[in-house]
């Protein structure tokens, strides 16, 4: 198996010194990005869905293995809430197919006022590609039935285990071959750093759940860089658990 390693983004001023040297200029830094690390999700095609010309630029300065996780467009899962899928699902996936075989998994992060609709959610899910490696992140406590857990297993789409200051906030079901994992806030110091503790835990996890299959880790804690320190951590972290993980800045793939 491998984990892939990567942040929620990477435009991010105040990475500038952790990650990006101070004079380099924007419009490079997904270019450095790309040097340290393998994979990254998008996390601002949620807020505006880039066009596909936006994603076929990216691929072509990203090399070659690189992979992208794109959280879907809150068009989809914050106005329409899951309802007539079809047109925004492949408005999404017409787009996202501008990045060719570095697209990776797709991210459906749920309202926190959105309540359980296992029906709903899985006609959402038949709209996609076959093949496509589908994510869910409910934020409502509904979710957490059996139809649900099954609805995300017959689809193969993996339940996001997301992590808020240093707890699981939903059922570690494994629910596919493969899995997703988010961390949203840690609580060590300085805020929002996660302790070497808390995600030696959950290297752990991942190393019992998926033995094999391929696993994607994400930092969405970006301010004062804690994510790029807390990926590299994790890294190691994961390594000592047996896994193999891609490259983070201060660590090669292995």
């Amino acid at each position: 198996m491998t984990v892939f390693v990567g942040t929620s983004g990477w435009q991010y001023r105040d990475w500038r010194g952790a990650l990006y040297p101070p004079g380099l200029p924007v419009r490079l830094w997904l270019e450095r990005y790309a040097a340290g690390f393998a994979t990254v999700e998008v996390n601002n095609a949620f807020y505006r869905l880039p066009a596909r010309e936006t994603f076929e630029d990216w691929r072509g300065r990203l090399p070659e293995g690189f992979v992208v996780a794109v959280k879907a467009s809150r068009f989809l899962t914050h106005v329409k809430r899951l309802r007539d899928p079809e047109e925004p699902v492949g408005r999404l996936m017409s787009r996202a197919a501008g990045l060719g075989d570095r697209l990776g998994p797709v991210l459906l992060q749920l309202p926190p006022t959105l309540r359980a609709d296992p029906g709903l959610l899985d006609a959402c899910l038949d709209c996609f590609p076959a093949g496509t490696r589908i994510a869910v992140e409910p934020r409502h406590d509904s979710w957490w039935t059996p139809g649900v857990r099954r609805v995300l297993e017959a689809r193969g789409a993996a339940l996001c285990w997301a992590d808020v200051r240093a707890r699981p906030v939903a059922p570690l079901w494994r629910t596919a071959d493969w899995g997703y994992v988010r961390f949203h806030e840690g609580r060590a110091a300085a805020w929002p750093h996660y302790g070497r503790r808390s995600l030696t835990t959950w290297a752990d996890r991942i190393a019992e759940t998926w033995p094999d299959g391929d696993v994607y880790a994400y930092f969405n804690n970006d301010p004062n860089a804690a994510a790029v320190g807390d990926a590299e951590v994790f890294a190691r972290a994961a390594r000592r658990s047996g896994l193999s993980t891609t490259r983070t800045p201060g660590t090669p793939a292995g």
